[in-house]
């Protein structure tokens, strides 16, 4: 039977909320420590599904995983690693997974991996990795819904990403630390993620320049040394409960973030009229019951996250007036809006990436299904001011990028719990 979570909406919530690491930095993190021979320790890792499922992948093919703290583990990527033993289910159910192709090339030359999973927003192909690869130039052929790839011949080149995607950018990134010549990557991602991931290669010996700009600049080194590193926070779980904390009476203290990080998310619910202080290192929120429309749109970084968009969505329904929202990159980003729709949200969708949210209006509880991580945290901010009893089914999908979100809900006040029914 599948997990659910029951909320009983209307409760003041108060309180501190620590932030954990950023599953997205992780994941790409965890796949930089097969880059080397050398043991990698990790900290600040979120215990989330899609982080368990890159371990058992990294496990499967003989890397020695050892936890050393609740969140630390050491990772030992020896000499007797045996890539034709991947465990590839946990690669088909998580998207992180895309981000072994890098390193595995760099560090096996020939391997094959099925396509990865994740997320139900859309049409996610892996195009432009393969392209930028292929490039540098590995052989990717496709046979039987798995990707053959043969890499005895990459060396350093100019690369012009067709798009500022952050995965093909990361394992570009990861792909061509160890080559000969230099690599310069144009129209490459710059989210924290891939900054995050550079310092972690530059502390494993890497030469790289341009990290949190739109060219990165790799001159290859001959092997990397193990090194340890702390995973950056989340800033998308960050704006998750700063949300929750806007929308429900009471003040919400947000740490252990970067809020620069979130600068243009906050400068958008200043605009909307969301009442909080920034700090060095936290953000603390007040109940905000006099929001205003606007017009969001999800951009690459620095721009507005399209992570966060979803977030954004429970705060324009209790905004005065007309918004609109646009998320340019995934077409079935909104399919979780029929679901804020059955609670009686005012939502017109336009077309596949532009929907109008009218407000302000009242939400009622019903049960509803999470479609994927960040829409199920968006129902999880809906039924906390739903009036009523709301039931989120599969919860499994928020668990894949949240960690025990109920819990650290219930210890800010709220009524909310997971159960079996």
């Amino acid at each position: 039977m599948s997990e659910k979570f029951i909320i009983k909406g209307g409760n003041p919530l108060s309180g501190v909320v620590e932030i954990a690491g950023y599953k997205n930095s992780a994941g790409a993190c965890l796949a930089a420590s097969l880059l080397t021979d050398e043991e990698v320790i990790l900290d600040n890792l979120p215990l989330v599904e899609d982080i368990f499922k890159i371990i058992k992948v990294l496990e499967s093919i003989g890397v020695e995983i050892n936890w050393l703290d609740k969140r630390k583990i050491k990772i030992k990527a020896g000499s007797s690693l045996d890539v034709d033993k991947m465990n590839y289910g946990p690669v088909a159910e998580t998207r992180v997974s895309v981000l072994l192709i890098g390193s595995l090339l760099s560090r096996f030359g020939k391997f094959k991996i099925c396509h990865p999973g994740g997320d139900r927003i859309g049409v996610r192909p892996i195009t432009t990795h393969l392209e930028a690869l292929k490039k540098l130039g590995a052989k990717v052929k496709v046979e039987n819904d798995f990707y053959i790839f043969n890499g005895g011949n990459l060396r350093g080149k100019e690369i012009i990403l067709k798009e500022f995607s952050v995965t093909a950018t990361e394992n570009l990134m990861m792909a061509a630390v160890t080559l000969s010549g230099k690599t310069i990557i144009k129209g490459a991602a710059a989210e924290p993620q891939i900054q995050d991931l550079g310092f972690l290669l530059k502390k494993m010996g890497a030469r790289i320049a341009g990290l949190g700009t739109n060219t990165i600049l790799i001159e290859g080194v001959e092997r990397l040394r193990g090194t340890s590193h702390k995973i950056i926070p989340d800033l998308i779980e960050a704006g998750t409960f700063i949300a929750a904390g806007a929308l429900t009476p009471g003040e919400i203290e947000v740490r252990n973030i970067f809020p620069e990080h979130l600068d243009v998310f906050l400068d958008k619910l200043e605009e909307i009229g969301v009442n909080f202080e920034k700090g060095r290192d936290f953000v603390k929120v007040k109940y905000s019951p006099d929001l205003k429309a606007a017009r969001v749109q999800a951009l690459p970084y620095p721009g507005f996250p399209t992570d966060l968009l979803p977030i954004t969505i429970p705060l324009l329904t209790q905004a005065s007036g007309k918004s609109l929202i646009h998320d340019p990159l995934y077409e079935n980003r909104f399919n979780y809006v029929q679901e804020l729709k059955k609670m009686g949200a005012d939502i017109e969708i336009v077309d596949p990436h532009r929907a109008f949210i009218y407000g302000k209006t009242p939400l009622h509880g019903l049960r509803i299904e999470s479609w994927d991580i960040r829409a199920g945290a968006s129902l999880v901010l809906a039924g906390l001011i739903a009036e009523g009893k709301t039931i989120i089914e599969n919860v499994y999908q928020i668990d894949r990028g949240y960690e025990k979100i109920e819990e650290r809900l219930q210890k800010l006040g709220a009524d909310i719990k997971r159960v079996n029914i």
